[in-house]
């Protein structure tokens, strides 16, 4: 019962420097980055024009580039490609499926 009592007793210390330590090393990434940069394109920048009747389904980014997959009204997808410095359209993929 006694070596039943010190596991105990030293798994919840190993529990609790485990999580001091994570806590730690969290402080230590988040004060050693970067400052962030705006995300968001400058106020002045063009409006993304889209057709009448589409949709955005969905947004990805990747560090300066901004990927919206639009849903036509004709059924069909593309994807728009926006320079996030800039806010400039940089290209368009259509998406079309094979039959």
């Amino acid at each position: 019962m006694r070596a039943l009592k010190i596991l105990v007793v030293v798994m919840g210390v190993m529990l609790v420097a485990g999580v001091a330590t994570l806590i730690v090393v969290i402080a230590l990434r988040l004060s050693q980055n970067a400052p962030a940069r705006a995300l968001l394109p400058p106020p002045d920048a063009p409006p993304i024009e889209l057709p009448s009747g589409a949709r955005i389904e969905s947004m990805s980014m990747a560090s300066d580039r901004l990927v919206l997959a639009i849903l036509l009204p004709d059924g069909n997808r593309q994807l728009v490609i926006i320079d996030l410095a800039t806010g400039r359209r940089l290209g368009i993929i259509p998406l079309r499926t094979t039959q």
